[in-house]
């Protein structure tokens, strides 16, 4: 079935069309995104964050089959490639959304690397950093800007809002 839908929706883009899309689900609560598709959540009080790749990320690269994750102890500046996502037919960088520390990673992504499709804001998350700053995670895009700016960058696709 997620064949399909990413069939379905690179038929829609060469013809032009729009195809609904399923919207944000009140999971993103709390998020930031940057535009290079990572989000970013606030914890312990906000020196925390947790960051993954987004649903619109893993919807493209399809079935992810690895991760790399990052080293704990490494210190991180915004936008650092810090690791990547191997999926069965493309691999992207991940990159740091904030600086700091990378205090914890998810290793049951070595394992269970699907856990980034089926559930990427939740037990799909990569890595946690100690942030330097918050002004970086303040700056990212919230989610009604992020939705906007996929609309931008893709035109033919609609997004919708989850009821």
């Amino acid at each position: 079935m997620a064949l399909t839908r990413v069939w379905s929706t690179r038929a829609a883009l060469s013809l032009r069309v729009s195809v609904p899309c399923r919207g944000f689900s009140s999971a993103v609560e709390g998020l930031k995104f940057a535009k290079s598709h990572e989000w970013a959540k606030v914890e312990d009080g906000g020196k925390l964050a947790s960051v993954g790749i987004t649903e619109h990320a893993q919807k493209h690269l399809g079935d992810v089959i690895y991760v790399e994750l990052p080293d704990v102890g490494v210190a991180v500046g915004e936008g650092t490639i810090v690791g990547s996502v191997e999926s069965v037919k493309a691999s992207s960088d991940i990159n740091s959304p904030v600086s700091g520390n990378i205090v914890e990673v998810n290793k049951e992504l070595l394992s269970s690397p699907g856990l980034v499709n089926g559930s990427p804001y939740e037990k799909g998350w990569i890595m946690k950093v100690e942030m330097s700053s918050r002004d970086e995670f303040n700056n990212l895009m919230d989610p009604d800007e992020y939705s906007e700016y996929l609309k931008k960058k893709i035109p033919n696709i609609t997004e919708h809002k989850d009821t």
